[in-house]
């Protein structure tokens, strides 16, 4: 039985998992993917353990693949719709050379046997050994890449939500830039246009691995899609849904003019109760319990809450919520400082224990304010994937964040009468 073989013979989702059927399903369909290989859980493992034989195999197959190489991880497990590995399994972008392949292979099975990804497991339920098979692919120099949501996951609305920046769409997947946002109607109408803060791209590097380019002053709130390759993208999701069904998670580039799908995976459900984490410091803890939503809880449910958590650094004048953006996170600050401005004029300052950005998440309007790290900043965030079905099922959360938002009304409305 064959156990490297061209994406489009890759079939069985227990022996190449589900990222490479998925791939193997949208060249089928004739989808435009960048050319690869399957590698098969079996092969992973004898490569990880040293197998001469099954190195040679690897490096044939990959051998017709053009220029560098993106090796990217697709356990049988991975990407369904009630658990997502992404941040736990290791995409390695800029593998030079086959003759690196084999070293890539193993660092992705190591990243899936780690602590943390067997932690995750627990978490969610599939806490059983994985089947670690992995996709290789010629890698594209893209010019703008990033998600997109064939259906909006924060309301649910019959429409596509797209995430873009410049450059590989890592950067965007990895939450270092606020993407621009757009959002297109099933009729093909675009609705909303919001140009984000991109002050850097990653790139692929000259000697492997990849690099942060500062992006030029001008094109840092320039939208980096048109209105042409919006109409790509829409096409783009239609065809997905016939070959996949409805509500998708796509990774996407545009390189050389031609548009690619590089992921394709269900829109995963955020959980609804959260589970102790081994993962979670003292100081993790501490610093969530201090948030007034989260008080009079027990030390079991805070700590179940601040392993949802996690944790962002920022540096001097990066830019974490833009005034007038959407908004996807909520954050509580570990240590450093930031400066909140709205309108242009410095409002506060805020330090460790403050929190911010929790209005956005519950009225899904967009950010009331820019907050900006004025020294390196250490934060731990909550999407709203999260942070909804938290609120939704716990009384107590939901309690405390009303009376929180009371408070603060009673104290606008005195200032006003004042």
């Amino acid at each position: 039985m064959t156990e490297v073989v061209p994406l489009a013979d890759a079939l069985d989702d227990s022996r190449f998992g589900a990222k490479a059927t998925g791939l193997g399903a949208a060249a089928r369909a004739g989808l435009p993917i960048p050319a690869g290989v399957a590698l098969s859980g079996t092969i992973v493992d004898a490569i990880a353990a040293g197998d001469e034989q099954a190195i040679e195999q690897c490096m044939a197959a990959a051998r017709p693949l053009t220029g560098p190489l993106a090796v990217r991880s697709s356990a049988a497990d991975e990407d369904g719709a009630d658990a997502s590995f992404a941040g736990q399994h290791l995409t390695l972008l800029n593998v030079p050379s086959v003759d690196d392949l084999s070293a890539a292979v193993r660092e992705i099975w190591w990243s899936a046997n780690s602590d943390s990804a067997i932690t995750y497991r627990q978490r969610v339920g599939l806490f059983q050994q994985p089947s670690v098979g992995v996709v290789v692919q010629s890698l594209l120099d893209p010019d703008v890449a990033g998600v997109m949501f064939t259906q909006n996951p924060i309301n649910q609305a019959d429409e596509r939500l797209i995430e873009a920046s410049w450059g590989l769409g890592e950067i965007v997947v990895a939450g270092r830039v606020i993407p621009d946002t757009f959002r297109i109607d099933r009729d093909g109408t675009v609705l909303e246009r919001t140009p984000g803060v991109k002050k850097i791209a990653i790139r692929a590097a000259a000697n492997g691995g990849t690099v942060e380019e500062a992006i030029a002053p001008e094109r840092i709130e320039e939208l980096c899609l048109d209105d042409a390759q919006l109409a790509q993208l829409d096409a783009l999701a239609r065809r997905t849904d016939e070959v996949y069904g409805p509500a998708r998670d796509i990774e996407f580039a545009f390189a050389g003019g031609q548009l690619y799908l590089l992921q394709c995976r269900a829109i995963t459900r955020a959980g609804s109760s959260p589970r102790p984490n081994a993962s979670v410091t003292n100081r993790q803890a501490e610093i969530i319990e201090r948030v007034p939503f989260f008080a009079n809880m027990s030390a079991r449910d805070i700590e179940g809450i601040a392993a949802l958590f996690k944790e962002r650094r920022f540096a001097p004048g990066e830019t974490i919520t833009k005034e007038g953006a959407g908004g996807a996170a909520f954050f509580v600050i570990e240590s450093g400082e930031a400066t909140v401005s709205i309108g242009g004029r410095q409002r506060a300052t805020l330090t460790s224990g403050d929190y911010f950005g929790e209005i956005a998440l519950i009225d899904e309007g967009a950010r009331s304010a820019t907050v900006a790290a004025s020294s390196d900043l250490v934060c731990f965030g909550l999407t709203y994937w999260e942070f909804r079905p938290l609120v939704q099922h716990n009384a107590t959360i939901a309690w405390n964040l009303l009376q929180t938002l009371a408070t603060r009304l009673r104290a606008a409305q005195e200032h006003q009468a004042e």
